[in-house]
C-alpha cells in the first residue's frame, strides 16, 4: 500500500499548482482572442487585419522576451529571501495585470495609447510568469516525497493544460452565446476579469505555505553554510535545459495555443471549429502529462521525454497535413489533434522535475526558471508571429508542423545528454 504523501507535501503541490494554472489560462485567452484583440487595439484606420494580427502576436512574444528577465529579477529573490514570499509576490502581479487588461479601453476610445497600455500590462505578465515557473517547481519538487519528483513536478505541466483547456472552454461558451457584435465589444473582456477572484483563491493558498526544508538548509537557516556553483557552471546548465525543453515549448504553442488563428486564418475555419480543434488538442496533453511524469519516476526522464520528442519531430507533418485535409473525416481529425496533444505531454510531464534535478537548491528557482522562460521566449512567444509571417511569406500551409518538427529534433539531441539514473539521485 502507498504511504499517503504528508500535508506539507500536498500543500506545496496545491499552492504550486494554482499560479500555473492562472498564468496560462491567461496566456491562453489571450492567444485564443489573438483576432479579436488584433481589431480592438490593433487596426487603426486603414490597417488590415492581417498586419493587427502580426502586432498582437508581437505583443504576445514582447510579454515571452520579458520572461527571462523575471526569472533572474524573481529567482534571485525565491533562492535567498524563500520560495514562499517569492511566489506570494509573483501570483499578485499576475493576477493585478491580467484584471487590467480586462477593464482597458480600447484603440476606437483612446486611440494610440490602447496598444502600449495592452504592451505595457503584457510586460508585467511577462515579468511576474517568468518568475512563476521557476518558484512553482522548486516548491514542488523539494516537497516531493521519495521517488515522486516526477509525478508532483508533472502537476505544474498539468495545470498549464487545465489552465489552456480552461481559457478555450470560456472563448467557446462565449462564442457560443454571445453574437459577434457582443464578444467584439465586451465578450472578450470577461475571461480576463474571471482572473481577481481566481488570483485571490490563489494567494489565499500560498500565505499559507510553508517554506521546503531544502532551502531552509541550502541557504544557511539550519546552521549549515551556503555553498553556490559558479555562475559559468549555471550558464551553461541553463543553456542546456533550454536545448532540452525547445520541442515542448515549440511544438505545445504551435498545436496548444498558435492552432485557432492558424485555422481561421490559413484554412478558413470558423472561430468555433478553430477552438474545438485546440480543445481536443489541449485534451491529449492534458491526458497524457501525469502518467508521463509518473512513468519517468520508473523509466527515467530521459527515455520519456525522448520519445515525445521524436514522436513530434516524426509525426507532426503527417498529423497536420491530415487535419487540412478536407476529405478526411471528423473523427480522424480528431483524433490527429489528441495524438498531437498527447505527444507534447510525453515531454511536458518529466520536463519540470528534469530541469529541477539539473541545479542545486541555491540555485534552482534562477536555473530552472531561466532555462524555462529562455526556451519560451525563443521559441513560444514567438510561434505566432514566426508561423503567420511564414505562411504569409511562403505560401505554404505546413509551416507550423516544420516549425515543431525542427525543434523538437533539436531537443532530442540534447536530451541525449542526460543521464539514465538522474531520476533516483537526491536533489543537490
Amino acid at each position: 500500500m502507498t504511504a499517503r504523501p504528508p500535508a506539507g507535501s500536498r500543500r506545496a503541490l496545491v499552492a504550486g499548482s494554482v499560479g500555473n494554472f492562472i498564468e496560462w489560462y491567461e496566456f491562453g485567452v489571450y492567444g485564443y482572442f489573438a483576432t479579436v484583440i488584433a481589431a480592438q487595439f490593433f487596426t487603426p484606420e486603414g490597417g488590415g487585419g492581417a498586419e493587427a494580427l502580426v502586432k498582437t502576436y508581437a505583443s504576445f512574444a514582447l510579454a515571452f522576451f520579458f520572461r527571462p528577465v523575471g526569472a533572474a529579477l524573481f529567482g534571485r529573490l525565491g533562492d535567498r529571501i524563500g520560495r514562499r514570499p517569492t511566489l506570494i509576490l509573483v501570483v499578485c502581479l499576475m493576477t493585478g495585470a491580467t484584471t487590467l487588461i480586462g477593464a482597458l479601453p480600447t484603440y476606437a476610445s483612446i486611440g494610440a495609447a490602447a496598444p502600449w497600455l495592452l504592451t505595457l500590462l503584457r510586460i508585467v505578465q511577462g515579468l511576474s510568469a517568468g518568475g512563476e515557473f521557476g518558484g512553482a517547481v522548486s516548491i514542488m519538487t523539494e516537497s516531493a516525497p521519495p521517488g515522486r519528483r516526477g509525478r508532483y513536478g508533472a502537476w505544474q505541466s498539468f495545470t498549464v493544460s487545465l489552465g489552456l483547456l480552461a481559457g478555450a472552454g470560456a472563448a467557446a461558451l462565449l462564442a457560443t452565446v454571445l453574437t459577434g457584435a457582443q464578444l467584439n465589444a465586451w465578450g472578450w473582456r470577461i475571461p480576463f476579469l474571471l482572473t481577481l477572484p481566481l488570483g485571490l483563491a490563489a494567494l489565499w493558498l500560498r500565505l499559507r505555505l510553508e517554506e521546503t526544508p531544502a532551502f531552509e538548509a541550502a541557504a544557511g537557516r539550519a546552521g549549515g553554510p551556503v555553498r553556490r556553483p559558479p555562475a559559468a557552471e549555471t550558464a551553461r546548465a541553463v543553456v542546456l535545459g533550454a536545448g532540452r525543453l525547445m520541442g515542448w515549448s515549440a511544438a505545445g504553442y504551435t498545436f496548444l495555443v498558435v492552432l485557432p488563428s492558424y485555422l481561421q486564418n490559413t484554412l478558413n475555419a470558423t472561430f468555433q471549429q478553430a477552438l474545438a480543434a485546440t480543445v481536443l488538442a489541449n485534451l491529449g496533453f492534458a491526458a497524457s502529462i501525469l502518467p508521463a511524469g509518473m512513468l519517468s519516476d520508473r523509466l527515467g526522464r530521459r527515455t520519456v521525454m525522448l520519445a515525445g520528442a521524436l514522436l513530434v519531430a516524426v509525426l507532426a507533418l503527417p498529423l497536420l497535413n491530415l487535419v487540412q485535409d478536407a476529405g478526411a473525416s471528423v473523427y480522424a481529425k480528431g483524433a490527429a489533434l489528441l495524438a498531437a496533444g498527447a505527444a507534447v505531454g510525453l515531454m511536458a510531464g518529466p520536463g519540470p522535475a528534469m530541469l529541477a534535478e539539473m541545479f542545486p537548491t541555491t540555485v534552482r528557482y534562477t536555473g530552472l526558471g531561466l532555462a524555462y522562460a529562455l526556451s519560451n521566449a525563443v521559441l513560444s512567444g514567438s510561434a505566432g508571429l514566426i508561423i503567420t509571417e511564414l505562411v504569409a511569406w511562403t505560401g505554404d500551409v505546413d509551416v507550423p508542423a516544420y516549425y515543431a518538427a525542427a525543434a523538437c529534433a533539436v531537443s532530442a539531441l540534447a536530451l541525449l545528454t542526460l543521464r539514465g539514473d538522474d531520476h533516483e539521485r537526491a536533489l543537490r
